[in-house]
């Protein structure tokens, strides 16, 4: 098929100026998910050793301070766990990114319908999932400043 001639999508046309936006969005999209997926590898990297690190120092000073090495210690499991949570959620929509530019790349050098509608696919899954994150996160934040409110009102501070 021709590049300058339209390929008719839902009554669209994408035509040439289309096309080079589309194939340059997804190079984009894979840039952005390449570097996240090397940040969600960091974010791993850093929890271990902050994990780690933390149970290290615990184990250092269990002379001086007795009662709490098991609480240090615990505190260095809990972080690791902590960063790889965030690891795992952060991938997915990376994850997610890199498929919507793999697919739009071969949907625009095949013109395959197919592939198109995977590749916006994969971009509505990244977008829904970005979304729900932000609602679960944002409602966390209220609940938050909810009980920094009602515990500065009632005056405990203790």
């Amino acid at each position: 098929m021709d590049q300058n001639q339209e390929t008719t999508l839902f009554g669209f046309g994408i035509d040439t100026a289309s096309r080079a936006h589309l194939a340059e969005a997804a190079k984009w999209a894979r840039f952005l998910a390449i570097v996240g997926f090397v940040v969600c590898g960091l974010i791993v990297i850093i929890g271990i050793f902050a994990g780690s690190f933390l149970s290290m120092m615990s184990g250092a000073y269990s002379d001086e301070y007795r009662g709490s090495t098991a609480l240090a210690s615990g505190m260095g499991a809990f972080m690791a766990v902590l960063y790889i949570a965030m690891a795992i959620l952060f991938f997915f929509p990376y994850l997610f990114l890199f498929r919507f530019a793999n697919h739009m790349k071969s949907a625009l050098n095949t013109n395959d319908q197919h592939t198109l509608n995977n590749s916006f696919q994969n971009l509505k899954i990244m977008f829904r999932y970005v979304g729900i994150l932000t609602i679960v996160l944002l409602s966390f934040y209220a609940l938050v400043i909810l009980m920094i409110i009602v515990t500065a009102a009632s005056g405990n501070y203790q």
